[in-house]
């Protein structure tokens, strides 16, 4: 999968989807009764649910200040440009004289 289209959420929900499969298997295929399991499945989703929810709020923390960043460093890009602009228009017209 290319990097450009794998959003947080599709990876999250492929994690969650992965991890319940498995605990469902592995819980199928173990000798206990069929209220065990189910009791034993409800727990493993839950548990994975819980997870997720955190990899989601710190992903979300994480692309906030990644956002923050990103903007602070595009306003230091602006500001370094206008003060080249205004030296190289000050170099042009101290050039005519």
């Amino acid at each position: 999968m290319n990097k450009s289209t794998c959003s947080p959420g599709s990876f999250l929900t492929g994690l969650v989807a992965g991890a319940l499969v498995g605990a469902g298997i592995a819980l199928l295929y173990a000798p206990q009764s069929g209220e065990e399991t189910r009791k034993q499945l409800k727990k493993k989703a839950d548990e994975v649910k819980d997870k997720a929810e955190k990899a989601k709020e710190d992903a979300l923390v994480k692309m906030e200040e990644m956002k923050e960043t990103a903007q602070q460093k595009a306003a230091d890009i602006k500001k370094r440009a206008k003060k080249a602009a205004k030296e190289f228009k000050g170099e042009k017209e101290g050039s005519k004289a």
